[in-house]
């Protein structure tokens, strides 16, 4: 495996993690004030790794145009993170999860969109794989 395939599986797995906590997290609890206590550690968690490695220096020739990304993906993070804590607290994390790992399927739509990423035969058969995934994990026969 590569770097960069080691960090995706770690995020993959505190991913999951992240469903069973935050299930766990939300019952008795809005789920608006639970996104909140989330952020607000995750501002401290990042905030000592940045302190730990000492980067807190602006780079040099940093542009503006980056800067309004970060902050679009947060505003995009902040919603998933919203609606995400709702669906928790109305149903199983076993449901919740899949459904929430369409956002392959939307990456992939929106990186051929809006970055030029070309669609290859992998990627449409992963992609269809992944929704093929969440239709058989996320609804049930009979529902």
């Amino acid at each position: 495996m590569t770097s960069w395939q080691v960090f995706a599986v770690g995020s993959a797995f505190f991913a999951g993690l992240t469903a069973i906590f935050g299930k766990l997290g939300v019952e008795g609890l809005n789920s608006n004030l639970a996104t909140l206590i989330r952020t607000v550690v995750i501002f401290f968690v990042t905030a000592a790794i940045v302190t730990w490695r000492h980067e807190w220096l602006w780079p040099q020739g940093a542009k503006l145009r980056p800067v309004v990304f970060l902050l679009m993906s947060g505003v995009a993070t902040g919603f998933s993170w919203l609606f995400y804590y709702r669906a928790l607290q109305m149903a199983p994390a076993s449901l919740v999860a899949p459904i929430d790992k369409l956002s392959v399927v939307f990456a992939i739509a929106l990186a051929l969109v809006f970055l030029g990423e070309p669609l290859t035969p992998r990627l449409a058969v992963g992609g269809a794989l992944v929704v093929a995934g969440v239709l058989v994990l996320a609804w049930p026969a009979g529902s």
